[in-house]
């Protein structure tokens, strides 16, 4: 040992745990705001070598870590249910998604990004007017635990697509997922440290948003987004995020209950509940409000929770999270709300049984905060106008379902909510040119699609002068005579009643 490693401080680590067994999945660095700030100058000249393969080259990269994922697939799924406990199929499920994306961001970029022709009006005519969008830099990622490889990637593959190098920050309960990601981008990139992983806590996280990147993207809860914003605010960082909901499904009396009471239970339980836009509230039209609640109890009977194989969902990843669900159900069940299925009992040491709740008053607390846990509210309804007022009086506005035949899209677009989708559970994220994003209490701005391309990329105005123009009207030398004429040609050309 050198005198230099004798003396070296020691670096603090934290261990990843499996939620449902409690194993060491793996150590991990506590980063500290020097590595924080390390990283991010490290990034700021990778930045430049990224930004200057251009379109092509960036998308050539991406399709190679795309096949990387793609051929590892197992390996990465293995991973997520280690660190989350979720099913295999589950994590497979999430990682397809992610990959769908990454091709159509490398497909996309240039087409969404690329130099533009705008019409320069009548009166600089003499111009051409071009607008561009030019990657912002260095880019800080802050990732959620429920969604390790999905969820981050829908901001992490659209930066990369727009020319950013990537510093990203993944939840301590999945820093292995985190890892993973990022060594195998740097297998297909490893030129320059185009993608870093920084890990640690809620102050590494801290840390990178007053690091000097030029945008923050950030997914959790609405306590820690208001943080982060605040933070930002000091160095006029700007920020996207992508916080809590508390998302309803309308089901209205022409709807299919079949696929309406799959979609509820679907909605509700995947994953433990743990999805910002799953199902958290039913309203139901009243006639059919029985013979829907029936089918929805008799399918979510059939639905376990557990690790091992046959198992539907597994356990809460955030230990801390129980106390919430448990005091949701409690509230909701001393304000005269019925548990036709689970209840006060369904909470345990490491799972919530799937738990179905009825006649809870719209001011309980499992109707108005994002529960995040396998249980779901059904209220009756007298008509769809009800249905969307109710939907609608929460500060939240992430997702929104309707199952309805002939008035799906008009109640879809009526629902306050950055994302709808009508006769299919959470189809919008699936399909990767839609923008993924809310509003009110759930964030703001969008990921995925277009405009996730221009999230995280800055528009350059450019107006050339072709030739000069007889009329100069940039210019102390203009006369009245050309200010008259101007006058008579705008109310020539906008003038008429």
């Amino acid at each position: 040992m050198t005198a230099v490693e004798e003396h070296a401080p020691a670096v603090e680590t934290f261990d990843s745990r499996n939620p449902a067994t409690d194993e060491v999945v793996g150590t991990h660095p506590v980063h500290t705001a020097e590595d924080v700030r390390a990283a991010v100058e490290r990034a700021r000249e990778a930045a430049g070598w990224w930004a200057g393969l251009g379109f092509d080259g960036r998308a050539e990269r991406l399709r190679q870590w795309k096949g990387v994922l793609t051929r590892r697939l197992p390996q990465l799924c293995s991973l997520v249910r280690e660190e989350t406990g979720k099913p295999l199929g589950d994590a497979q499920l999430e990682a397809v998604l992610a990959i769908e994306h990454v091709a159509w961001a490398a497909k996309n970029a240039r087409k969404v990004l690329g130099g533009k022709r705008r019409s320069p009006g009548m009166l600089l005519s003499n111009h051409t007017a071009t607008v561009e969008y030019q990657p912002l830099g260095v880019v800080g990622v802050i990732g959620p635990w429920n969604y390790p490889v999905y969820t981050p990637l829908g901001s992490i593959t659209y930066a990369l697509a727009a020319g950013n190098a990537v510093v990203f920050k993944p939840s301590e309960y999945t820093p292995g997922v985190g890892k993973w990601l990022v060594d195998m981008f740097n297998e297909v990139v490893p030129e320059a440290p185009v993608l870093q992983l920084v890990t640690g806590y809620g102050a590494t996280g801290a840390a990178l948003v007053t690091s000097g990147v030029d945008k923050i993207a950030f997914t959790g809860s609405t306590a820690t987004g208001k943080k982060i914003m605040a933070a930002a605010a000091e160095t006029l960082t700007p920020v996207v995020i992508e916080a809590g909901g508390k998302d309803p499904l309308l089901v209205d009396a022409d709807a299919d209950l079949e696929a309406a009471a799959e979609a509820t239970v679907w909605g509700a339980f995947s994953n433990s509940g743990q999805t910002c836009v799953g199902v958290e509230r039913v309203y139901v039209h009243e006639r059919v409000y029985d013979e829907f609640l029936e089918k929805v109890v008799t399918k979510a009977r059939e639905v376990r929770p557990g690790f091992d194989q046959d198992a539907n969902y597994g356990p809460m990843t955030m230990p801390a999270q129980l106390d919430v669900v448990r005091r949701h159900i409690a509230d909701a069940l001393s304000r005269g709300g019925r548990a036709l299925l689970g209840g006060a009992d369904a909470v345990g040491d490491r799972y919530v049984q799937p738990t179905v709740l009825v006649d809870v008053p719209e001011d309980s607390e499992a109707v108005r905060e994002e529960t995040f846990g396998p249980t779901v509210t059904v209220a009756r309804v007298r008509d769809m106008d009800e249905a969307v007022e109710k939907a609608n009086a929460t500060n939240y506005g992430l997702a929104a379902t309707v199952f309805a035949k002939a008035r799906g899209m008009e109640l879809a677009r009526r629902l306050r909510s950055g994302m709808a989708s009508v006769n299919a559970p959470l189809s919008f994220a699936g399909i990767a040119s839609l923008p993924f994003g809310g509003v009110g209490d759930s964030g703001f701005g969008r990921i995925h699609g277009p405009e996730g391309l221009r999230e995280f990329a800055r528009s350059k105005a450019i107006a050339r002068q072709r030739f000069t123009a007889p009329i100069n009207l940039t210019t102390f030398a203009r006369t009245p005579k050309t200010d008259a004429l101007v006058a008579k040609l705008i109310t020539v050309l906008h003038g008429k009643r």
